[in-house]
């Protein structure tokens, strides 16, 4: 349970969206260096260069390569729980077309949000450390690499990443939606944030020859374009009619030449499912179709089936969930939080609880995972979504609740401080009451580089 009142004050919660402002100009600059300089999973030094400096200048100890590119920042502050709060390093290998003046210089994208991830994160720390009179215990901020490719957490777990800094209370996390900015999402009990998904390489070998001799050749391409067909219609006939099942083919390689049929296709898959149960019929499915595919077509090897990586589903623990939604609702009034139905995304972030006892070897860390509205909140705004190349947060509606959202999350959950309430928000410089609710960046800041979004169903996590 938490240490504070159940309810938080109204009073509290918008001194909280005030002082907020102290801390939006660094997390702007964070987050615009990012976008413009996206590195995709397992090659992210330098956004965890930049992402280290900004833990740093918030006071944090700041350990670099845990588990590759992973940053941990530690700001200690009397004794009482670790709180950690983990944001994404990686972008996706995705050419920008959103035409803003910040926009990806590189032939990668922050096209699911985690530079907002990282520049709340390092705000929400420079926010605790001016409010260090509030709280007691330890905050732990994690950076963590290759999340969209499902690999990060372990190898940052596997690094020791549990025994070298404090143990964990709770893990915190939120993820950008195409949601109207300035709201969050919580899920019910019962209903997972995220999907159990895995995802697969699969070779087709064929055998190459000239294109006017085919009979000569067995050609791994119309294998390839009949296993695709083949494979959805088998995952949707075969999954119950309750059961939420996907199947995606993102990536499809063969061949060198028009005239030369290829002896090899290369295909990359992505399955999710509502349950592991339902996962692993998926999977079972895959594999089986894969190899009549490659017997039908007279391959001359079997076809290569590889799981690359696996994530269980995201069940965040109930009633840290629920004092969080009271927690958010203080924050941004009742109807800014919104139910969250779960998602057919999926994300490494379970491991860091329950799922990944057996890396980590250590059970019961409760996780909390919230959604967070990054859409155009005006009427008639269609938002585009999650790993759209034209994919971009509302700043100006976004950013500040991004930043208070977390650092009321991690409030919520450390220690009570000596400081009772707000009442010393004048001598302590806050902006008045009111300057909160709008979510505004400060003046200039990239007012106009937002894409149209709204209310719709939201799309999160990796790929």
């Amino acid at each position: 349970m938490s240490s504070h009142p159940p309810e938080p004050a109204p009073d509290r919660a918008a001194h909280l969206l005030a002082r907020t402002g102290e801390v939006l100009r660094p997390a702007l600059d964070l987050y615009l260096d990012l976008h413009a300089h996206p590195e995709p999973s397992g090659r992210e030094a330098r956004t965890a260069d930049r992402f280290g400096r900004r833990l740093a200048a918030a006071g944090c100890e700041v350990t670099h390569g845990v588990g590759g590119h992973g940053v941990v920042g530690v700001l200690r502050n009397g004794p009482g729980p670790a709180v950690w709060l983990r944001a994404e390093l990686d972008a996706l290998p995705l050419r920008e077309r959103t035409g803003l003046p910040y926009a990806s210089r590189t032939d990668a994208m922050h096209a699911c949000g985690h530079d907002l991830h990282l520049a709340a994160a390092a705000g929400a720390a420079g926010l605790l450390a001016r409010l260090s009179g509030r709280w007691r215990g330890t905050l732990v901020v994690v950076g963590q690499p290759a999340e969209e490719t499902l690999t990060g957490a372990e190898a940052m777990l596997r690094d020791g990443l549990y025994e070298r800094f404090p143990a964990p209370a709770v893990v915190l996390a939120q993820h950008a939606a195409p949601l109207p900015a300035g709201t969050v999402a919580h899920a019910s009990e019962g209903t997972p944030m995220a999907a159990a998904g895995a995802v697969l390489d699969v070779v087709l070998h064929g055998r190459g020859g000239h294109a006017a001799t085919p009979h000569l050749a067995v050609d791994p391409v119309l294998a390839a374009a009949s296993l695709v067909t083949r494979l959805h219609a088998a995952v949707a006939r075969e999954s119950a009619p309750a059961d939420s099942v996907t199947l995606t083919v993102g990536t499809l390689h063969a061949g060198t030449a028009a005239n030369v049929v290829p002896d090899r296709a290369d295909l990359g898959m992505a399955v999710r499912a509502a349950t592991e149960t339902g996962l692993d019929r998926a999977l079972d499915t895959l594999r089986r179709v894969v190899r009549a595919e490659g017997a039908a077509c007279g391959a001359p090897e079997e076809p290569e089936v590889e799981v690359v990586s696996r994530a269980a589903a995201l069940w965040c623990d109930p009633h840290t969930t629920d004092a969080l939604r009271r927690a958010h609702a203080a924050l941004l009034g009742p109807g800014r939080v919104l139910p969250w139905p779960g998602s057919m995304a999926t994300e490494d972030f379970p491991l860091f609880g329950d799922a990944g006892t057996p890396v980590h070897g250590r059970g019961g860390i409760p996780l909390a995972y919230w959604m967070l509205g990054v859409a155009d909140p005006a009427p008639g705004a269609v938002p585009h979504p999650n790993h759209s190349p034209f994919f971009a947060p509302h700043l100006a509606g976004a950013l500040r609740p991004a930043v208070a959202a977390l650092a009321a999350a991690a409030l919520d959950r450390l220690g009570p401080g000596p400081e009772k309430g707000p009442e010393k928000a004048a001598r302590d410089g806050a902006v008045p009451d009111g300057a909160a609710r709008d979510g505004a960046v400060p003046d200039g800041a990239a007012r106009g580089g937002h894409a149209p979004g709204g209310a719709a169903p939201a799309v999160a996590g990796p790929g």
